[in-house]
């Protein structure tokens, strides 16, 4: 026969907000890894010549928009 521990309130309400808070930081941390990402990506391309990125068929004016594909699909 299993002991189980009856748990009040107070604890139930931690156990809450602790898996809250934990969710709240995992989110945060993949919204900067995303971001991170998505600004390590503006920043290579724009290095690019325009000839060189014309050579790999990227406009200039896209480069927001395919950094932004990048860090934030899937």
């Amino acid at each position: 026969m299993a002991i189980t521990r009856s748990r009040n309130a107070a604890e139930v309400i931690l156990d809450a907000l602790r898996t809250f808070f934990h969710h709240k930081r995992d989110q945060l941390h993949l919204s900067l890894e995303r971001h991170k990402v998505y600004r390590n990506t503006i920043h290579e391309l724009s290095a690019l010549t325009d000839r060189e990125l014309a050579d790999v068929g990227i406009p200039r004016s896209h480069i927001r928009r395919l950094a932004r594909e990048t860090a934030y699909s899937a």
